[in-house]
């Protein structure tokens, strides 16, 4: 079921992935979502299952037989399932949306508007807002649920509390930092149109004809990290990214993996490394090395062992990596058609 489909006269003019792991709870409000969409544009929607062993594929196949599935055997990571929906899919826009995620009724339409009026955009992302409502934490107050800004500032969870904004797009800081832009800014913020430094996976469009051109996903990456590496090869080989306020999803923030698990910890550690040595501007690469260094050597200051051997992970598997990162820079910048100076003007303080 999950070869690619021959283009015909009836394609898609949209498809939509969803990836799927163990999310047979979270997974039946985002597809109604999807099913639900109004537009006068063919939409198909794929689930792709990365070897989920709850109940997911047989839920999936009895509750939604007008929805695709493809199974894999095995997880692939969000990357890895992206890319298998990527290559099954029909359509020339492919949105990409989280399974712990509902899309608003024009998402789909909004998104794909965006990518047609701008030949040069190789991916429009939407606007993500938190699902939960949050009300200012006092400092040190810290429980299950609570945010942090990029000030410091918490957030506890309130359901007669603010609707704060997710993400509008990715961005990256000057020591290889990836970040959600406007990360906790009131949901009423409005920030108009126009291009994004990064997108963000969890709810965006992506032109057939830019993947074409720069490759897929960089399933090295397994999750985190993977939009922001294809973000910056994009656009160092010339495409935009560009943000579409009016394709609006509420998401449950970390849902599936978890914001403080040592799995996710791991890979957003590891991967940051990564994609510095993959993208960045080599004074980018060196802050990044020394600031995962110096929290590393920190971690034995405090005693706090456990965080240790995870950042020791992190590193010793970056360093791993590094020949074929190094590869995969070269080869990134042998077809680029932008400069890295131009890219690193969008880099923000961390």
């Amino acid at each position: 079921m999950g070869e690619r489909q021959e283009s015909t006269a009836e394609a898609p003019a949209a498809s939509v992935i969803v990836v799927n792991w163990n999310g047979q709870e979270i997974i039946r409000p985002c597809l109604d979502s999807l099913l639900d969409q109004r537009s006068e544009r063919a939409i198909e929607v794929i689930v792709v299952d990365n070897g989920s062993t709850d109940d997911s594929r047989e839920m999936l196949t009895r509750e939604y037989p007008q929805v695709r599935q493809i199974a894999l055997p095995i997880n692939r990571g969000f990357a890895g399932g992206a890319n298998a929906g990527i290559a099954a899919a029909t359509g020339e826009a492919i949105v990409l949306l989280n399974n712990d995620a509902v899309a608003d009724s024009s998402f789909v339409d909004s998104l794909v508007r965006a990518l047609e009026a701008n030949p040069s955009a190789g991916a429009v992302t939407g606007k993500i807002v938190l699902a939960r409502r949050y009300r200012r934490a006092a400092p040190g107050a810290h429980s299950k649920g609570t945010l942090r800004g990029v000030d410091g500032t918490l957030w506890a969870v309130d359901d007669n509390g603010e609707q704060l904004i997710n993400s509008t797009g990715n961005e990256t800081t000057r020591s290889a930092n990836g970040r959600d832009r406007d990360w906790l800014a009131p949901a009423s913020t409005s920030r108009p149109a126009g291009t994004a430094p990064g997108f963000s996976g969890g709810a965006v469009a992506l032109s057939r004809e830019a993947l074409d051109q720069v490759g897929v996903f960089d399933e090295r990456f397994f999750m985190y990290y993977e939009d922001t590496d294809l973000s910056w090869r994009l656009r160092r080989a010339g495409w935009q990214i560009v943000y579409a306020p009016g394709a609006i999803v509420n998401h449950a923030h970390a849902a599936s993996s978890g914001a403080e698990s040592d799995f996710f910890l791991f890979h957003n550690e590891r991967n940051r490394l990564v994609f510095a040595v993959k993208n960045t501007p080599w004074p980018v690469v060196f802050r990044a090395t020394w600031r995962t260094v110096m929290s590393t050597l920190r971690c034995i200051l405090r005693g706090d062992i456990r965080a240790f051997r995870r950042k020791a992970r992190a590193i010793g598997s970056a360093l791993r990596m590094l020949p074929a990162s190094l590869s995969a820079r070269r080869a990134i910048a042998r077809g680029a058609t932008v400069r890295l100076a131009d890219l690193a003007k969008d880099l923000v303080d961390d």
